[in-house]
């Protein structure tokens, strides 16, 4: 019976996982490379400030350190505090300003919905949850760095800092002992990727965006529930789409938006004359 070499099978197939991946980016270069004469929005920049909205899904949870009362006696009965990744979304506005060619300043007041938990586990094998929803108004302050635009399409970076506020308040004090109370405003740092994509009237962007909450949240007066905490942050991981208007004036050929091919070959044909 002949006998397979496993060293001769990897190598096999290693040689078809190169050729497919070094396929897929000689396509990936071409298609990006190639003069598209259809370019949208090719006087986008010309205009420094631009409106739009977005919408958003994201998953956050709270960050915890423990306090040295967990580990005291009084406390021997708690096994441990567990926060949990629930989900939400948002929904805004976006205010885009040019500082310069590859930068701009984005402000996009926000409205998030958000549910939060910690599950509070006892050595008798019992668990309780405690369940945080909150509707916040959130005020996030980026810097967009942005690549050179290769046909309609463009990447970018953004970072800054994202204040928020609970719109409804800190809720029914009556019950400050029955429930884990916290601040009802934060700040963090936000970070995050996206693509810029041109179409015809309007520019779409589809970005992935992280934020780490700065501020403790726990309040001075602690409860059953936050006694054996030292520190709760907030943390969340989203993804946005947003929609730009495009410049409120566009240069027209006939019918057809004028694309960067239909331009240059107008340049050239002046020059000629």
């Amino acid at each position: 019976m002949q006998t397979i070499n496993p060293r001769h099978q990897l190598y096999l197939r290693g040689r078809k996982i190169a050729l497919v991946f070094a396929l897929i980016l000689g396509l990936g270069q071409s298609s990006f490379a190639q003069n598209n004469p259809s370019d949208n929005l090719i006087n986008y920049e010309d205009q420094w400030i631009h409106y739009g909205f977005l919408i958003g899904i994201h998953s956050s949870k709270y960050v915890i350190r423990h306090s040295d009362y967990f580990t005291s006696p009084a406390m021997d009965t708690v096994h441990s505090i567990v926060p949990g990744n629930l989900g939400g979304f948002k929904l805004g506005f976006v205010i885009n300003m040019k500082i310069s060619e590859y930068l701009d300043f984005r402000l996009l007041p926000t409205v998030g919905f958000y549910e939060n938990d910690l599950t509070y586990r006892f050595t008798n094998g019992i668990s309780q949850r405690e369940l945080k929803d909150a509707t916040m108004v959130e005020l996030p302050l980026l810097l967009k760095y942005k690549s050179a635009r290769r046909g309609n399409i463009a990447m970018y970076m953004l970072a800054g800092v994202n204040p928020s506020f609970e719109a409804a308040g800190k809720g029914d004090e009556q019950d400050v002992g029955q429930k884990l109370e916290l601040r009802n405003w934060n700040i963090a740092i936000d970070v995050g990727v996206g693509l810029d994509m041109y179409f015809a009237y309007f520019k779409f962007s589809p970005e992935i965006r992280y934020s780490y909450g700065l501020r403790n949240m726990l309040t001075e007066d602690p409860n059953d529930f936050s006694i054996g905490l030292d520190k709760l942050t907030t943390q969340n991981l989203g993804i946005f789409v947003t929609f730009e208007g495009g410049p409120s004036s566009k240069r027209k050929l006939g019918k057809k938006t004028k694309g960067a091919g239909q331009i240059q070959a107008r340049q050239k044909k002046r020059l000629k004359q």
